[in-house]
């Protein structure tokens, strides 16, 4: 049993210990009736050792609390979240008891996050698409972004001795840990295709191209960073009957095959060479597939970093060049750079998943509560999309969290929602903007 048995509401006292959290603050709950019934299904999840039938703290009210951190900005941690369950209304709209933090914190020992997987593939399918820059419409694979992020935090004492966890060094010599999120990011929905969590250590299994080599699927056009060069990914890629855009070192070591003539639109594109080749050294195994190198021309920025034995900051000059491979073939240069340069959407991605959706403050340390409030997020922003038509962004989240403090009517979420759109003039001014930077 994970708790005490506990009352099905809450009494006078507990309303009276919190009455510091105004009714008006903890607004917008009709919107969960949506999820719900998607959520009910994992009630019985991790019940089987439950024989006496008094638990009280089940899975579907474990994510339903996550939820509602999620998406109200004046909950901002694990007691505040204990005591707006302890509201009338709130467990009205919920149905969840105000919980203990110690029945919370090992509940998550039981329940079985992979079963939310499920959930998010069901909301993927009401997913609204969103406009497919017409530039890319040659290319028949769907992009998918691939990155992976550390979710920093304190790991429990029994895991802080593991390299599996530990990413990092702090200058005073204490070893942080953490948990790395590996994620494959639909472009035109802008909702993950694929999570994986992992050990914050990016090396053996847990390797960004291990990983990703597990989940390949067909009719992806794969595009990633340096993490995801690798030969032998990209014959499993190619089999896999998929595409892949990776960027590859600067100095890589490559036999030219073929070089082509670079057209007007390409250097107009700041591309300086486009050339079938053969990786790797002469010796290397041949790979089941032509390869293609486009490089282009870039601007240096100056990158800051610290002399490990003195702590000095320096400035380090970083490439000029992006040197991009691909098996896309006859897809024109130019359009390869564009395709790489949508890669950088996943990590405004990664910037709303972390800052703006509670990522940031982990509510559990444990791996499955770890997982089940990745999960719980990448849901949040499925929401976003589903009761919007629009793709999650800063503003937005931003309004959405006034309308559930209480501030802003659901009048002028809609206001926010229909203001005429300036993105040709906001595209144009960053189209100049990528100019200057040397793309």
């Amino acid at each position: 049993m994970i708790s005490p048995p506990m009352q099905d509401a809450p009494q006078d006292t507990d309303v009276a210990a919190i009455a510091s959290v105004p009714k008006t603050e903890v607004v917008g709950l009709k919107h969960f009736k949506r999820l719900m019934p998607l959520l009910q299904r994992l009630e019985q999840v991790g019940c089987e050792r439950d024989k006496a039938g008094n638990r009280r703290l089940f899975m579907s009210d474990y994510c339903a609390t996550v939820l509602l951190y999620l998406f109200n900005p004046m909950i901002n941690s694990l007691r505040m979240l204990q005591e707006t369950l302890g509201l009338p209304h709130v467990f009205k709209a919920l149905g969840v008891p105000r919980f203990s933090l110690g029945s919370f914190s090992e509940s998550v020992r039981i329940f079985d996050p992979q079963q939310l997987k499920q959930i998010i593939e069901e909301l993927a399918v009401e997913l609204v698409p969103f406009s497919k820059d017409p530039r890319l419409a040659e290319l028949k694979h769907a992009l998918t972004l691939v990155d992976s992020t550390v979710l920093a935090g304190l790991t429990r004492l029994v895991q802080a001795g593991s390299d599996q966890t530990r990413y990092n060094t702090a200058r005073d010599g204490r070893t942080l840990h953490g948990w790395r999120l590996h994620m494959q990011l639909d472009l035109q929905t802008f909702c993950p295709r694929k999570m994986e969590l992992a050990g914050a250590r990016n090396a053996g299994k847990n390797r960004e191209n291990n990983v990703l080599r597990q989940s390949l699927q067909a009719g992806l056009c794969y595009v990633g960073d340096g993490g995801y060069a690798d030969r032998a990914l990209f014959d499993d890629i190619v089999t896999a009957a998929s595409s892949y855009v990776v960027r590859m070192r600067e100095d890589c070591v490559f036999t030219v095959v073929e070089e082509r003539l670079l057209s007007r639109e390409a250097l107009d594109a700041n591309v300086v060479r486009d050339a079938v080749v053969r990786l790797g050294t002469p010796d290397a195994e041949e790979m089941n597939h032509a390869v293609r190198i486009i490089e282009v021309q870039v601007e240096p920025h100056q990158r800051r970093v610290r002399n490990k034995r003195s702590g000095a900051k320096t400035h380090n000059h970083s490439t000029d060049r992006l040197v991009i491979v691909t098996n896309l073939i006859d897809l024109p240069a130019e359009l390869i750079a564009l395709i790489y340069l949508y890669r950088y959407t996943i990590e405004l991605f990664f910037r709303l998943f972390k800052h703006l959706l509670g990522m940031r403050h982990l509510l559990s340390q444990r791996k499955e509560g770890v997982e089940i409030q990745v999960y719980c997020c990448v849901i949040a922003c499925m929401l976003i999309n589903l009761q919007t038509g629009k793709k999650p962004t800063k503003a937005m989240v931003l309004v959405l969290g006034w309308y559930l403090l209480g501030v802003a009517t659901e009048q002028d979420v809609m206001n926010h929602l229909n203001r005429p759109d300036n993105r040709g003039v906001k595209l144009r001014a960053k189209e100049e903007l990528w100019k200057k930077l040397g793309y």
